[in-house]
């Protein structure tokens, strides 16, 4: 199985995210995103405003963790986050509804881009027939007293 493309497949089925970076204390900080692009190699942009929190840690340290989760499907990524200053990105991923944080458009001055590079990630699969056999495991290991084991259609840890 191709563990890359499967948690490359599954990050492109989600439209929001945890963002966490790093404060300049040492501590984390964790906010939702929209996702603006998913791309087939695996890098996340994000739309942000280049007067936010998140561009002042970013210029600290750039190591951040992307998180996503549905009801039954759960990615974990890390890696480095890149601020793009790139108008012809911004006006290709230009979505209407950023209006609300942008009210003069994608020529708002304000607006800047983020994009992920994942380094290493990780998923949880749960979903259709998957989701019905580690059930199924599940049961017949509590049964026994075992551990249930998974699959890498379930779960993998892939170096991007």
């Amino acid at each position: 199985m191709d563990t890359q493309k499967k948690l490359i497949d599954l990050i492109q089925d989600f439209d929001n995210s945890m963002l966490v970076t790093k404060t300049d204390d040492g501590g984390l900080d964790a906010r939702p995103m929209a996702i603006a692009e998913a791309t087939e190699d695996g890098h996340i942009w994000f739309v942000t405003s280049r007067n936010s929190g998140k561009i002042a840690e970013l210029m600290l340290d750039r190591d951040v963790a992307v998180t996503m989760q549905s009801s039954n499907k759960f990615v974990t990524l890390s890696g480095e986050c890149r601020v793009i200053d790139d108008r012809s990105k911004i006006n290709e991923l230009w979505k209407e509804a950023w209006k609300v944080w942008f009210p003069e458009g994608k020529n708002d001055p304000d607006i800047t881009l983020l994009r992920v590079e994942p380094e290493r990630g990780e998923y949880w699969d749960n979903s259709g027939l998957s989701g019905i056999n580690y059930l199924i495991k599940a049961g017949t290991a509590y049964v026994k007293g075992e551990r249930a084991e998974t699959d890498e259609k379930i779960n993998a840890t892939v170096k991007m």
